[in-house]
């Protein structure tokens, strides 16, 4: 590896530990990055998940002033994407790498649907309740939850756009704030990174380089992403996310 592949590197795993932390989708900065350093692409994908573990903790330390009361959800919703994470790591290594593919656009597209929609579902679902007289549940209820298995196994599978998922399942489903939202969605990516991380260190092969260089990066960008991320207003957060997502959508379908 150049000194100005390693850069590359570098600067790619601290654009993504930016963006990660306010939004997700930074698999989009350093994986392309990685290939083109001549990487094969499991070898890039595991050494990108391995290496983006460290920017998924910084930025879940940075947001830990709005984790304050969720600690109960944190539990609940880490345990489903622990199951979740390690899933899509084992499809990774015995899946080909086509088999998300077509799919993969479709879940991208509906979240942004649903992310820009968020508030006028929110406010029709809050009416219905209102009408029948049923409380909102405090976790999401079961449809959170498996919502959450199947985007936590995507995680663990390849994660451009993880992020994108989570904010819309729990925006949706969640009566909260879109910032504490999105400070949960920091420690679902810090849970289903470390667990594919873990398993990867043992069954995969990993270039221990790229891996230091995109763990230095990301971790610094994911304290630029939680100063940035918590200033953004929910309108423009919203617009962050859809910009993310659609850019995430037609990477995957010109590559």
């Amino acid at each position: 590896m150049s000194i100005w592949e390693a850069l590359a590197i570098l600067a790619a795993g601290i654009g993504a530990g930016t963006i990660n932390t306010i939004v997700g989708s930074g698999t989009l900065f350093t994986f392309p990055v990685l290939l083109a350093t001549g990487l094969p692409p499991i070898t890039a994908n595991v050494s990108n998940t391995v290496g983006l573990v460290t920017g998924n903790i910084s930025g879940a330390i940075g947001y830990r002033r709005e984790l304050r009361g969720q600690k109960r959800r944190m539990v609940r919703f880490g345990l489903t994407a622990l199951v979740g994470g390690l899933t899509g790591a084992v499809l990774l290594l015995a899946l080909p790498s086509k088999a998300f593919d077509a799919i993969v656009p479709v879940l991208i597209g509906l979240a942004l649907v649903l992310i820009v929609l968020q508030p006028r579902i929110a406010r029709a679902l809050a009416a219905r309740r209102e009408r029948n007289g049923t409380a909102v549940p405090t976790d999401g209820g079961l449809a959170l939850l498996i919502g959450l298995l199947v985007a936590s196994t995507y995680g663990g599978y390849f994660g451009a756009a993880q992020g994108v998922l989570y904010l819309a399942l729990m925006g949706i489903l969640l009566h909260d704030e879109l910032q504490r939202v999105n400070a949960l969605k920091n420690v679902l990516g810090v849970i289903v990174n470390g667990v594919a991380a873990l398993f990867f260190v043992f069954v995969a092969d990993i270039d221990w380089l790229a891996v230091l260089l995109i763990a230095a990066g990301s971790t610094v960008g994911g304290q630029i992403g939680a100063k940035v991320g918590r200033r953004l207003p929910p309108t423009a957060l919203r617009a962050v996310i859809v910009v993310v997502g659609i850019v995430a959508i037609v990477q995957m379908l010109l590559k």
